[in-house]
């Protein structure tokens, strides 16, 4: 562990140091940790599996899911709960989540019929979610409509706090710890775990935002404390949650929502006092460092996934993840509405995923058994996570010219309605 904690932070201090001149040629933190794994675990292949599959490991992926839900939940733009259009954020949220999730486990039955439905479920619940760490150009590339890349944006922030619950629900029936054999049993491990969380969450929240905003309007906070109390933020909710019998996930991202709304009730009702954006330096920093250990470990995981062996129908699926399961069901949520084809192709191409899927497929493989389901878990991530590294990672900006080529318009009342559109 020593040796792992050596050559992930001198791989870290060493992206630090060139991070500038990386980034001015498209080479970004995840991708150095990702081949700093790659090679520690072609020199160390025997202790691979027993350094991802241990307490300690499984402990630090759940603290860091925590921080991030929390993070995802309060750097959304825009003062409404899902930003500046929150009708097409919901159609993407509670329309075509859904069916990528229930999409991907039809085709899972077709290309692994040996899998259980709940296997398959616990494996959408891990590659569906985006995440833009392999590619965050896409959400500031203005040659992508505003529309589309705030979409993508709160997509990305909510999915997986959405997701979390029916992650939890899915590897409690698969056996993990609580060995439920009916949907009624997890349900019934599940539903309380949930109830708790979002109890926490919606007191711990707004209180923390409330004494927040109370103790800077009586300059009782400095700017250090500010941001050491935004930090602790999820630690607490999700501690807290933990010790009552809860999921500290949903509790975390709750927490989250809950707490950004009451710490922006200043910037609302025009008050002096509103709250610095400097106040999530500290936390994003922190979670930045986090996100940089689990790309360190997914390297790993590529690693163990190739030595093992992966079948045909397994790379299939994780393609099918990465496009038709999701550009088919963004299209039918987007029926209707004013978003042009081009655009709703956009909003379905441009999904990758990154550290959610890492931090899902990491527990999922220590909380399973071990054995063919825990491997069947961690293999669809690697896969998935590593095809968005290539298609969204390296591909993203021919992808993003192709996409917003201009074309001529049908019409001119149609270039008329593209001007007006905000």
């Amino acid at each position: 562990m020593i040796s792992t904690l050596i050559v992930i932070t001198a791989a870290a201090a060493g992206w630090s140091l060139v991070a500038g001149w990386l980034e001015q040629r498209h080479v970004r933190a995840p991708l150095v940790l990702v081949l700093a794994g790659i090679i520690t675990g072609m020199c160390t292949q025997s202790e691979i599996a027993a350094t991802l599959n241990s307490q300690i490991a499984q402990h630090a992926a759940e603290v860091i899911l925590a921080v991030l839900l929390f993070v995802d939940a309060t750097e959304l733009p825009g003062g409404r709960l899902f930003g500046s259009d929150p009708g097409a954020a919901a159609r993407a949220l509670l329309v075509a989540l859904p069916l990528s999730l229930a999409a991907l486990v039809l085709l899972g039955s077709l290309l692994l019929p040996g899998l259980p439905a709940v296997l398959l479920l616990l494996i959408a619940c891990i590659v569906v979610p985006t995440d833009f760490a392999p590619a965050e150009t896409l959400v500031r590339d203005t040659r992508i409509a505003a529309r589309v890349r705030n979409v993508l944006n709160v997509e990305s922030g909510y999915n997986d706090g959405i997701v979390s619950p029916v992650f939890l629900f899915a590897l409690i029936l698969a056996g993990s710890t609580s060995q439920a054999h009916t949907p009624m049993q997890a349900l019934g491990t599940a539903v309380p775990f949930a109830a708790k969380a979002l109890a926490v969450g919606i007191t711990l929240g707004p209180l923390l935002g409330w004494l927040m905003n109370s103790a800077d309007r009586k300059n009782w906070m400095t700017a250090q404390s500010r941001r050491i109390l935004v930090l602790l933020a999820p630690l607490l909710a999700y501690t807290v949650t933990v010790a009552v019998g809860g999921n500290g996930f949903v509790a975390s991202f709750v927490c989250g929502i809950a707490f950004r709304y009451v710490r922006q009730a200043p910037t609302r009702q025009h008050d002096a006092q509103a709250p610095d954006a400097s106040d999530f330096r500290l936390i994003e920093d922190t979670n930045s460092i986090m996100t940089m250990c689990m790309w360190f470990f997914f390297g790993n995981a590529v690693v163990l996934t190739l030595d093992g062996g992966v079948d045909w129908p397994t790379v299939a699926l994780c393609v099918a993840a990465l496009t038709v399961v999701r550009i088919v069901p963004i299209l039918l949520a987007f029926l209707g509405s004013d978003f042009t084809w081009r655009e709703r192709l956009m909003l379905g191409a441009l999904g990758p995923r990154g550290t959610t899927s890492i931090v899902f497929g990491l527990i999922a493989f220590n909380a399973l058994p071990d054995g063919p389901y825990a491997d069947a878990a961690l293999y669809a991530m690697t896969l998935t996570v590593l095809g968005s590294v290539l298609l969204h990672g390296v591909g993203s900006t021919p992808f993003a010219r192709l996409l917003t080529r201009p074309s001529a318009p049908s019409s001119p009342k149609a270039t008329t309605a593209e001007r007006k559109r905000p």
